[in-house]
This record gives C-alpha cells, structure tokens and sequence, in this order.
C-alpha cells in the first residue's frame, strides 16, 4: 500500500502553526508504522503523478481557497478537515466575491473525495452541515499533545520564570487571537478576577501589524473602503489592541519554543480556553499533560475533548468565566481534583494513537 501526504503546509505559512505542527507529528509516527506493506511518501502534490499511489491524503483544506485539484489525482483521496470556523462566523471572515466562487468549486471537488479526517465530533457535525456531505464519509481522529508536555519539577522551572519576568500567580492562554478566540472576554474576566493574563503566541505579540493591512484585495473589501467602514476583522484588531495597550496585567510572550512553552504551562495557575468556538482545543490537552487546572468555554468541542476534567464556564459572560477563573486559582479542593483528572484525560490523547488510526483509515480506503 503506497501512500503519498502533501508536503506543500509543511513548507509554507503554516509550517510553524498548529495544522504545520499537527501535520509533522502524524508524518513522524506514521513513519515509525511504515513496513513492506505500508510506505509513506511525503510529497509536493503539485510536481509529482499522483496516480501511481493507492491513496494521496490532503491534510490541509479551506472552503475559500483551492485546496483541492479539479480532477480526482489517484485511486483514493483522503482530505483533512480541521475546522470550518470562517462559514461559522462569515461576518469576522467575510469571503467576498472571489471567495463565494472557490466555495463552490471546493465543495464540487468534494464530491470526489473518497474519505475525510475531522478532529473533533463537533467538526464533524459542521462538515456535514455546511458542506453536504455525507456523515459516513468522515471519521473522527483527535489530535494529540507532542510528547514534551508533562509535568515537570518546580527545580526546572525557575530559570523559565526569571527569563520571562512571571509572576507567581496568572491565567495563560497560547494560541492565536481571532475573533472566536474571545481574547476580549478573556481580559475582561482577569480583570474582574484581578489576575495577570499571560498570552503566548505570534499574533498576539505582533496584532499592531495587523492594522497596517488595509485588507483591499477585493470587490467587497472597496465598496465598504469607499462607504467609510471598517473591515470586520481590522475592527476586531483595533479592540484588541487598545485592551492591549491600556491594560499592565496582560504579558504578552510572542512565540515560544515548546521546551519554554512546557515549563510555562508547569508555572501557570490556570489555563483558560475562552474560545466562543473550537475544531478541537489542542491546548487544554497540552494543559491536562503539564498538570495544569483548565477553565474552559462550556461549548460543544471543548466539552467533548476535556471530558468533565476542566471548569466549564459561559463563554459570553466573563462574569462567569472571571468566578471559575478564581476557583481555579485559589480552591486548592478543586485545583487539586482538576489536576488529577486532567492527567488522566491526557493519557487519552497520543500521536501513536491518532497514527494508527489514521493508518486504518488509509486501509480501510483501499479495501
């Protein structure tokens, strides 16, 4: 059984993002799997035949960019869909003209698709649901936590916490900071809470940037420039970074490699997920590994992968979140009882799990 993966987000913007990351942890399990009758190729789909291989997996796809070739390339196609979160909030992710067209020739190419990989129930749902597709057709595989987040020693952690000038007591958040995201309801609640917010990652640290773009690439994008209004997504931007500026408890790290990012985790007295929507929520489960107690949003995807090991809270009432927030901080009860059952969560989630599984949907298409 020969298989060939697309190599193309491994060598583009999303290499060094969650779906580059998520792509590169499967790619080196597989390969660990590989004998005489699986090979892996991972490859360019754009300059190789694809017809000589039994399945070519897409891991990557976008409803407004063409993701997917015209033609069925080979025997079977497998494609992963993470998330449809732009079709979810179509006024922070206006598509436009342009995009309404590759849409159409998305879901037209879907058709041929013999398989597709989701990571979450609540992904699945929504495929089936905005692009028609059949709920046979797609199989659940969660992603998984790298190997690297687990608890460490408080001995460990102390050169970590000088480098990056940590206080003793903060609510972390890694991740990006788009509008489901709910960073604005996230400050508000460690306001209400009166507890530090520490924020890693690249968008967040570089959101300024952000307002340079005048995001005219389109029909749409000059009408709403020449009516004096402001692109949704800008605007959203704008807020964030005027909380940003104006409020002394929010750190901002910026990137961070994940052997600072583990011993980060390890320091922080509560990971809060707030998103308003999620495809999976990777960081509660890097959270549950380091032993870290999770407040997260009580929505359909973060309930099903914490499983009753996190503090659930609203995520449209920071009232709510900020309460749980402190309960997680300061009830050393709970805390206790988070920690435990969050690292027994993590024991569900392995990237030699989520291979297998994905090897036995290669097969199961080649049957």
């Amino acid at each position: 059984m020969r298989i060939a993966i697309d190599s193309q987000p491994l060598e583009s913007e999303h290499s060094v993002r969650g779906i580059g990351v998520q792509i590169s942890e499967l790619i080196s399990e597989l390969k660990k799997l590989e004998n005489k009758d699986f090979c892996l190729d991972v490859v360019d789909f754009n300059v190789i035949d694809l017809s000589k291989y039994d399945v070519v997996h897409y891991p990557y796809f976008h409803p407004f960019f063409l993701t997917l070739p015209p033609k069925k390339p080979a025997k079977k196609v497998l494609v992963t869909i993470d998330d449809l979160i732009p079709l979810i909030y179509p006024k922070y992710y206006p598509f436009g003209l342009r995009g309404r067209i590759r849409f159409e020739f998305q879901k037209k190419r879907l058709k041929y698709v013999d398989g597709i990989l989701t990571i979450s129930e609540t992904s699945k749902k929504d495929i089936c649901r905005f692009l028609g597709v059949k709920p046979d057709k797609i199989r659940v595989v969660h992603l998984a936590p790298k190997a690297i987040f687990k608890k460490l020693m408080e001995i460990e952690l102390i050169k970590t916490k000088k480098k990056y000038n940590l206080p003793n007591e903060f609510v972390l958040y890694v991740g990006d900071v788009n509008y489901n995201k709910n960073i604005l309801g996230l400050i508000t609640a460690c306001k209400i809470a009166q507890k530090t917010l520490v924020i890693v990652g690249k968008h967040a640290k570089e959101i300024e940037s952000s307002l340079d773009n005048d995001y005219l690439t389109g029909p749409m994008d000059w009408i709403r420039y020449l009516r004096g209004e402001i692109h949704p997504e800008i605007a959203h931007y704008k807020r964030l970074a005027k909380e940003f500026r104006s409020n002394s408890n929010i750190i901002r790290l910026g990137y961070v490699q994940d052997d600072e990012l583990v011993k980060i985790y390890n320091l922080a007295s509560v990971y809060c997920q707030p998103s308003f929507y999620e495809g999976f929520g990777l960081p509660v489960v890097e959270a549950f590994a380091c032993g870290t107690p999770v407040v997260a949003a009580k929505t359909q995807a973060l309930v099903e992968i914490a499983k009753g090991a996190a503090l659930f809270a609203d995520p449209e009432n920071s009232n709510d979140i900020s309460e749980k927030i402190i309960k997680g901080v300061e009830d050393k009860k709970t805390r206790q009882l988070l920690i435990g059952e969050g690292y027994k969560v993590s024991k569900n989630y392995s990237w030699e799990k989520t291979a297998k599984e994905v090897l036995k949907t290669y097969k199961d298409l080649t049957i």
